[in-house]
């Protein structure tokens, strides 16, 4: 998702797992060293597609479809399901909406090499709902995770947002924050996209693991439902105009930020992998509003106007969870 860690990690095992094949029959191995290094790929193989996530998506769609009324998005017309350019890794994407959710989308990805999830509820601007959003990345050998419900108001300075959303559901991240423990340095321009109850993980992949997230999984989202059941229509245009305005920041920094386009512009190129991002993605950022990144983040921009692709420019990172049991921010008493 929007860290550090997790970008450099996801690079890594990217450049690892997509890098041109070798030509075949280049090297002569005898027959045993032929087999232990094929049982090995096998097994390796093996792990990895034992894991799916697709359990992940039936779960939330059914669990949608009891608390609401779940339509096809018009997104589903355009973006459906793709070919990697390696010809085995498949995209798929799926786009719902509902009388309060903007866009209820999913895209996962299913390769010998990798499993991804990244599954997102955006509400519509009338609510100031939380942002749902669930990023799982696995391989044979490792698992990068971020889930959370992403406050759509900085939780620090809006007591009020927080006391709404997150002070009753500290219990559930308390639970799942011990099971997962915090996955490694965070950057301070992350941090203010997360909740006090947000899961950041990083885990060798086991079924015991696997069982664990799937169930933070399901019992995050149930709670983000509830809220969603619970939300009232604001009425008052200039508190609607405010909850447009942040979810508009929100999808321009993530658009622009996201450690999944090194993954996506490796599988189906540049082109198509800016599409998916901006239009799919992290669609409506042409609707929503029309200020730019370096609006909203101008800390960014570079002598000539464009933006520095570093992901931290402010140098602040937490190694450590910036919150306690009662998700205050102690972020600024942590070392960087």
């Amino acid at each position: 998702m929007d860290c550090c860690s997790f970008s450099s990690s996801l690079s890594l095992s990217l450049s690892l797992m997509l890098k041109p094949r070798p030509p075949l029959m280049t090297i002569n191995y005898n027959g045993n060293s032929q087999w232990r290094k094929r049982k090995k790929k096998m097994h390796c193989l093996l792990q990895v597609s034992a894991i799916s996530y697709q359990n992940f998506i039936h779960f939330a769609l059914n669990e949608t479809k009891r608390h609401t009324l779940l339509l096809p998005s018009p997104l589903q017309e355009k973006y459906g399901s793709m070919i990697a350019m390696d010809e085995q890794t498949r995209l798929e994407m799926l786009s719902f909406e509902t009388p309060k959710i903007r866009l209820l989308r999913s895209m996962s990805i299913e390769g010998e090499a990798m499993q991804v999830l990244d599954f997102a509820a955006f509400p519509k601007p009338e609510f100031d709902l939380p942002i749902f959003c669930g990023n799982f990345f696995t391989t044979a050998n490792m698992n990068i995770v971020v889930l959370d419900l992403n406050p759509l108001h900085d939780v620090t300075s809006r007591r009020d947002y927080k006391e709404k959303y997150y002070d009753h559901l500290l219990p559930l991240g308390l639970k799942y924050t011990e099971l997962l423990p915090w996955g490694g340095k965070l950057t301070s321009e992350s941090i203010k996209f997360f909740s006090p109850i947000v899961i950041w993980t990083k885990f060798s992949s086991s079924n015991s693991k696997h069982e664990v997230l799937y169930s933070a999984f399901m019992e995050y989202y149930k709670a983000w439902l509830e809220l969603m059941e619970q939300a009232v229509e604001d009425t008052d245009p200039s508190q609607i105009t405010c909850n447009l305005e942040a979810q508009h920041r929100y999808l321009t920094w993530r658009a622009e930020k996201d450690p999944g386009h090194g993954v996506l512009k490796r599988l189906i190129g540049e082109k198509l992998a800016k599409d998916l991002l901006r239009n799919f993605l992290f669609s409506g950022i042409d609707e929503l509003g029309s200020k730019t990144f370096l609006d909203y983040f101008p800390e960014y921009s570079i002598e000539d106007g464009t933006i520095n692709e570093k992901r931290s420019i402010i140098g602040k990172g937490f190694e450590n969870r910036p919150w306690d049991k009662n998700g205050e921010f102690i972020g600024n008493d942590l070392r960087n």
